[in-house]
């Protein structure tokens, strides 16, 4: 396998890691925020959740809830290889940086990956207001 092309899209944010940490570990806030993640979700088992997504339905598995930040995810469609998201909460004095690597899958048109870059970067001002409100 190659190395795939990568893009880490963050965004301050003026709360602390805890509030936002604690926000994001919780998969049914990602609806609230994450439009590119899709909509109605229904939890399914554990941290897999399912998930109308752009791209169609969908199952999504979150990672464990830690004490590093972590919030990787995987996208999983019914057919197809899963899309692997890795994303991280990390302070910054006294508020946080959420960072996300968006990888481009070998199919994709370099306008393709940039309307995706977009998209999460919409998703995370959203994000942020959100917080931030």
């Amino acid at each position: 396998m190659t190395v795939q092309t990568a893009r880490h899209l963050g965004i301050a944010i003026e709360r602390p890691i805890e509030e936002v940490y604690g926000f994001l570990a919780e998969p049914r806030n990602f609806p609230k925020w994450a439009e590119g993640l899709g909509h109605s979700f229904k939890h399914v088992e554990g941290m897999t959740w399912l998930a109308e997504t752009p791209m169609g339905p969908m199952r999504i598995l979150f990672s464990e809830p830690n004490p590093y930040g972590v919030l990787d995810h995987a996208v999983i469609p019914e057919t197809g290889a899963a899309m692997h998201n890795p994303m991280r909460a990390v302070a910054n004095g006294s508020g946080s940086e959420v960072v996300f690597t968006l990888y481009k899958r070998p199919e994709m048109s370099d306008d393709a990956f940039a309307g995706d870059a977009d998209w999460v970067m919409s998703d995370l001002r959203r994000l942020k207001a959100l917080l931030e409100g």
